[in-house]
């Protein structure tokens, strides 16, 4: 049966796997509803051509003309603004991909899971920010929630072995999520606080836009996970741990009860995720490299220095300390990401201003969508104000 998507954020790195993977499936297997991006024109509309989409959708209001342009004489149906990126979201669709970035991506996230069908998450902002409300929202709805964050995905798998017990969790002992350790891994603080943007952007092993390659460079994508975790996986945060594996072919691990211990292992390319996600509950062929263990000689695991990366003990009291403070962690640290690429900051007071602005706000209640998005805003101005001072001092 052929299975209709949308990919939000489809000129995005996740988004362009996601696309080549439909474009190698056998004809048929897939019919693309919508595409979005945020202003990228040429991509999108060479992606929509190629799919022939239903639908393109560019975030940006102002680039409406331009798309309209490039899609003229296809038939494509062409939109823009932040309304028409949340209604492309909620269209029909059997399976979309979510890889807007950042916490802009939420609306869009919460209509997709809103009309039910399959949503594959690669915004993990969305379970930061707003995660009981996007977790009531797919059980109302009926949706499936995919992880297709790497290490998530992969704890998805191992959580297979649990069997059909009354609480499936009841035999897991632990969760591990793996990290590379990013550029930074053996740099000292003095290095450290003389990096450029360029950088903390040449991660060692994964392709990945800007922020998440800084937030790599942090452990902050980490912290993130971590708390995308819990969500996910109804175990209590001292039962999650994180190590950093350089060779980033561990994904994520499972301990049971029994002492076995589930991983899953692949070469770093985010196409085996999507294409598990994209599939599920079935499997499709990828074109990525095959994992050579005898060439790959060796597997290292290490636990990560609370002194250089100190995002990681901040995830862990933002989410201990409940309301709004994780949204308040996710916003100051999109902004001081933000400020540190604009050569505003240097790259230690990241993690400096998010634990000042978690201090300044605590973690107010924030129960629904609309205040979310208004401790948002808070929390990025308080953060640009913190970052102000400290360039002051």
């Amino acid at each position: 049966m052929t299975r209709s998507v949308s990919i939000l954020g489809s000129t995005g790195s996740v988004g362009r796997s996601t696309v080549a993977l439909i474009e190698e499936a056998p004809e048929g297997a897939f019919r693309v509803e919508a595409l979005v991006a945020n202003r990228d024109v040429a991509r999108l509309a060479a992606q929509a051509r190629r799919l022939r989409a239903r639908l393109a959708v560019v975030a940006d209001a102002s680039c409406y003309r331009a798309l309209r342009q490039a899609l003229s004489g296809s038939g494509i149906g062409a939109a823009a603004g932040p309304e028409a990126v949340v209604a492309a979201a909620a269209r029909p669709a059997d399976w979309t991909m979510a890889a807007i970035v950042g916490a802009v991506g939420l609306p869009a996230t919460l209509a997709a899971l809103a009309r039910g069908g399959v949503v594959a998450l690669a915004n993990k902002e969305s379970l930061v920010c707003a995660g009981e409300i996007v977790l009531a929202t797919a059980r109302a709805a009926g949706a499936t929630l995919l992880p297709v964050d790497s290490e998530h995905n992969a704890i998805f798998q191992a959580l297979e072995a649990r069997g059909g017990a009354a609480d499936p969790y009841a035999t897991v002992e632990k969760i591990v999520l793996t990290a590379s350790g990013g550029p930074f891994r053996t740099a000292t603080l003095a290095q450290m606080a003389a990096a450029t943007p360029e950088d903390a952007v040449k991660h060692p092993v994964w392709s990945m836009g800007a922020k998440i390659s800084v937030d790599s460079a942090t452990m902050m994508n980490k912290g993130l996970e971590l708390i995308e975790a819990v969500r996910l996986f109804p175990v209590p945060e001292g039962r999650v741990e994180v190590l950093v594996h350089p060779q980033s072919t561990v994904h994520g691990l499972v301990q049971y009860a029994d002492g076995s211990v589930m991983a899953q292992l692949g070469t770093p390319d985010m196409r085996t995720p999507i294409a598990h996600a994209l599939a599920w509950p079935a499997r499709m062929a990828a074109s990525v490299p095959r994992l050579d263990l005898v060439a790959l000689g060796r597997l290292d695991f290490f636990a990560p220095d609370a002194g250089r990366f100190p995002a990681l003990r901040l995830a862990r009291e933002a989410l201990r300390a409940g309301g709004g403070a994780t949204t308040i962690l996710n916003a100051a640290n999109e902004a001081a990401v933000g400020m540190f690429l604009d050569r505003r900051i240097g790259f230690l007071d990241i993690a400096a201003v998010v634990e000042e602005t978690l201090a300044r706000l605590g973690a107010p209640l924030a129960a629904d969508l609309p205040a979310i998005l208004a401790l948002d805003r808070a929390a990025r101005a308080e953060a640009a104000r913190i970052a102000a001072e400290r360039a002051a001092a």
